[in-house]
């Protein structure tokens, strides 16, 4: 009877669990999109990737770490396309692929549609470390982290994306 009654409790905790955990899955979500809607990020230089590719770690501000991961995606992304990054010794920097300093708000449809949760944006990028983040690249500054990720971009499959989509222009177009 005892094991009975224990069992109902623990199912009744578990099915009131559920709505928490839905709720707090929705929180992450919306700290996702309020955290790429303020680009808040570093990138360096790391290593020469494969060709086609660039190894860089980002560095992504956020009150949770957990979407720190996944905001490292979106941040490596954005600033390959935008900002580019300084290189260090043995490593060339690269300059942003779109020259257009507008070219965010010009095609803001585009840019809401491929930054979405799970947009197109995530069939360019991976994380090295699935995501499994050193303890000296963790650092807590305030009321929010600071994490930093290694990360790679298949650049050349995202500058044919930016291309065939308008945003950027042909290599072969000239200047």
């Amino acid at each position: 009877m005892r094991t009975i009654l224990l069992k109902t409790i623990l199912l009744m905790l578990m099915l009131n669990g559920i709505p928490f955990l839905i709720l707090a899955q929705k929180n992450i979500q919306k700290q996702a999109e309020n955290d790429t809607k303020t680009w808040k990020y570093e990138i360096e230089a790391v290593n020469v990737g494969v060709q086609g590719t660039y190894l860089i770690k980002v560095w992504t501000y956020s009150p949770s770490p957990q979407v720190a991961v996944e905001q490292s995606k979106k941040n490596a992304i954005h600033g390959i396309i935008f900002k580019g990054f300084a290189g260090k010794q043995g490593v060339p920097g690269e300059k942003a692929l779109a020259s257009d300093p507008n070219a965010e708000l010009t095609h803001q449809d585009f840019f809401d549609s491929f930054f979405s949760n799970g947009g197109k944006y995530m069939k360019f990028v991976n994380l090295t470390n699935d995501g499994a983040i050193d303890y000296l690249d963790i650092i807590k500054m305030g009321k929010e982290f600071k994490i930093g990720l290694i990360v790679s971009v298949n650049v050349s499959e995202l500058r044919k994306d930016l291309e065939d989509g308008g945003i950027i222009k042909s290599l072969s177009s000239g200047f």
